[in-house]
């Protein structure tokens, strides 16, 4: 009877829609919004307004002086293979020739607002970057949902390659946590048409992911592997991926374990021109304190 009523509760708790909200934890923003506030450790608040029907982004300190830095965000609204209308934003540097592209997949929770710092110290280092809020996140509309969430990445993917300044660049897709786990899965099926690939703090599969949050449960984690459906697996597609591969994962990342970093990195084909960095910072936050490290490595790949 015990084990019964485990199973039950194990099975509602990973049922589709249980898994969803598990993974998938959007910071959605009203359409009609005019603007957001965002703390600071300082004290301040960054007060950022939006205008138009793409939501553009005006950066202000307090509410008063707009911040000035040295890219630009252009705001645009895209649509999905989903059926939905997705916001993305793309950010360059102001100085300066570009020569190479990132489409960026971000985790699993927030949306843009918290999501860009972590990528702007690679466009400081001369790197110009697409990123997105998938379906139910920020401003773009719809269900945040696995099946949801690929057709975005590979949407957002199709997107950016119409842009004029993306033509004659080298495109590199970087996915951190959940869209790192995500990145290999499109990359794998799109790598005829980007150059690299950089996975940081990715889970290697749904399975894996599931079977580590169950047994910090205190669970069994079998069983977690039974009732959820894999869908589509980073360590099963890397497997298939022949491009140049960057694999970041820190050693004291609490969020996703060390070991599934260096899973996906063991799964990619031998013969792939791979790195595997390890770091010992916070979650994704590679580009925050290793900034120079990680732009001369991608900056190898695309050699």
């Amino acid at each position: 009877m015990v084990r019964f009523i485990l199973f039950f509760c194990c099975t509602i708790f990973f049922s589709s829609c249980s898994f969803n909200k598990l993974f998938l934890a959007p910071y959605k923003i009203p359409a009609d919004a005019k603007y957001a506030k965002l703390p600071r450790k300082n004290g301040d608040t960054t007060k950022v307004y939006f205008n138009g029907e793409a939501h553009q982004p005006v950066f202000t300190k307090n509410g008063n002086d707009t911040i000035q830095t040295g890219y630009t965000i252009e705001s645009v609204v895209f649509t999905s293979k989903s059926g939905n209308q997705l916001n993305g934003w793309f950010i360059k540097p102001k100085n300066g020739i570009v020569e190479n592209t990132i489409i960026h997949f971000h985790g699993n929770a927030g949306n843009l607002l918290y999501q860009y710092a972590a990528m702007v110290p690679l466009v400081n280092k001369g790197f110009q970057i697409f990123m997105f809020d998938y379906s139910g996140f920020g401003f773009s509309e719809g269900k945040a949902t696995r099946k949801n969430v690929l057709m975005d990445a590979h949407s957002a993917l199709d997107y950016i390659k119409t842009r004029e300044e993306v033509k004659g660049t080298k495109l590199v897709i970087y996915g951190q946590s959940l869209g790192g786990h995500l990145s290999a899965v499109v990359a794998k099926d799109r790598q005829t048409e980007i150059d690299a690939l950089v996975i940081e703090g990715a889970f290697s599969s749904h399975h894996d992911v599931a079977t580590y949050f169950v047994r910090r449960l205190v669970l069994i984690g079998s069983i977690a592997r039974v009732v959820v459906r894999d869908g589509y697996s980073a360590k099963r597609s890397i497997k298939d991926y022949k491009k140049p591969l960057l694999v970041i994962h820190s050693t004291v990342d609490e969020t996703v374990p060390f070991y599934m970093g260096k899973r996906i990195y063991k799964k990619a084909k031998s013969s792939t021109v791979k790195e595997f960095y390890q770091i010992d910072k916070c979650h994704i936050c590679g580009p925050i304190y290793f900034t120079d490290e990680i732009a001369e490595k991608i900056r190898k790949l695309l050699q």
